[in-house]
């Protein structure tokens, strides 16, 4: 059996909320770098979008979409502004020792984006 590894995979299209997989691309973006350990700040390049980290199963995002849609109704004016003014910060930072990412056994780096200008760019700053 032979693997292939995608650099990216859609973890989920639904109607208001996009999420991109973007472990993998991260993860080599460390291991071409000569940081041993030290930090790793993964960004969202534009708006309205935002990076996390968290588990990859696929109830979440709807559970996520649902909430979103509870907390600001999709109707509403600059609603992608305003969640991404809810959910906080747009960068994440994630551990890094021996070369590798520090994530837990199932972790996933998501890249999340609302509405129709989302552009799934996104940058990583090392600090080590």
């Amino acid at each position: 059996m032979t693997s292939v590894e995608i650099p990216y995979s859609i973890a989920a299209a639904l109607p208001t909320l996009a999420v991109l997989d973007i472990t993998n691309e991260v993860a080599h973006e460390v291991a071409r770098s000569e940081i041993e350990s030290g930090i790793a700040f993964v960004s969202a390049s534009s708006d309205p979008s935002l990076v996390r980290v968290n588990e990859r199963e696929s109830g979440l995002f709807r559970d996520l979409e649902s909430l979103l849609e509870r907390l600001v109704p999709c109707e509403a004016r600059e609603r992608e502004r305003l969640l991404v003014w809810l959910l906080g910060p747009r960068t994440e930072q994630v551990p890094v020792a021996g070369g590798r990412l520090c994530l837990g056994t199932y972790q996933r780096v998501f890249l999340v984006g609302f509405g129709e200008a989302f552009a799934g760019d996104w940058t990583v700053t090392l600090l080590g």
